[in-house]
């Protein structure tokens, strides 16, 4: 009789003892797989829920006004100044360029020769006091219509200079034609400048942008207060900012360096 009550009670402890391991095993269980599933849910509304974007100031409101010109002329060129000068000293057999500018950028300082008063660049007169397109006088900072125009002046070897204006967008030729101001005095100073430029514009060009990364935007052989001659070479920059270099035209040297921050 003891033996049994005794192998009885035995046996219903193991039994206690293996539903307690099994409930604790099933509760451990169903915890690891809400936790797992809390995770696997978070994770899925991660994917879902984009991540937070930090609002950043638009670049043209912090833009001067001469920046956003030089944004808006830059931003409709298509045709390079390499392309342009190419273009500009093939109208003039045996040519060679003296200056390339950009219209539009900048213009207050490095105004470009305008059409002749007897007519429009393609030849038609302009009815006598009749409104310009804009509406104003004077010429706009802006792309015109017809988009921004490359001016460039090309010397033949005596020194006469050509005006040759391009169409900033297709790169076909709008006018060229001879200067009608210069005078034999004119034609001997162009012709000793680039009698003493060893360099050509596109070298001074390539010095200016090694220094700044940027678009070139005007090239010109100027006079280095006696000292030889210069390659004046105006870059925009990413920033919308001009830096002027002026480079030796005998040595590629960077003789001045001048960022215009406005």
């Amino acid at each position: 009789m003891n033996s049994a009550c005794s192998r009885s009670r035995t046996l219903q402890a193991v039994g206690a003892l293996s539903l307690a391991a099994a409930t604790a095993l099933l509760m451990t269980g169903c915890g690891q797989s809400s936790d797992s599933a809390s995770s696997a849910a978070t994770s899925e509304a991660a994917k879902v829920v984009p991540q937070k974007q930090t609002a950043t100031p638009s670049a043209t409101a912090k833009l001067t006004e001469d920046q956003q010109e030089r944004k808006e002329v830059l931003d409709a060129t298509k045709v390079t100044f390499d392309d342009a000068a190419t273009t500009a000293t093939g109208e003039v057999a045996g040519g060679k360029l003296v200056d390339l500018d950009l219209e539009g950028v900048d213009d207050d300082d490095n105004q470009s020769p305008s059409p002749t008063a007897t007519g429009s660049p393609t030849g038609s007169p302009s009815p006598t006091g009749s409104p310009s397109p804009t509406g104003t006088s004077s010429p706009s900072a802006s792309p015109g219509a017809d988009g921004p125009v490359w001016a460039a002046e090309v010397a033949e070897k005596d020194g006469t200079v050509h005006t040759v204006r391009i169409n900033a967008v297709d790169g076909k030729v709008i006018e060229a034609r001879v200067d009608a101001d210069q005078d034999a005095d004119d034609k001997k100073q162009t012709a000793d400048r680039l009698a003493q430029a060893t360099q050509t514009p596109q070298q001074a060009a390539k010095v200016a942008t090694e220094k700044k990364k940027g678009t070139v935007t005007s090239v010109s052989l100027e006079d280095n207060d006696g000292n030889g001659v210069i390659w004046q070479v105006d870059v925009v920059g990413s920033d919308w900012k001009k830096t002027t270099f002026d480079v030796d035209a005998k040595n590629d040297t960077i003789v001045r360096e001048e960022t215009d921050e406005d």
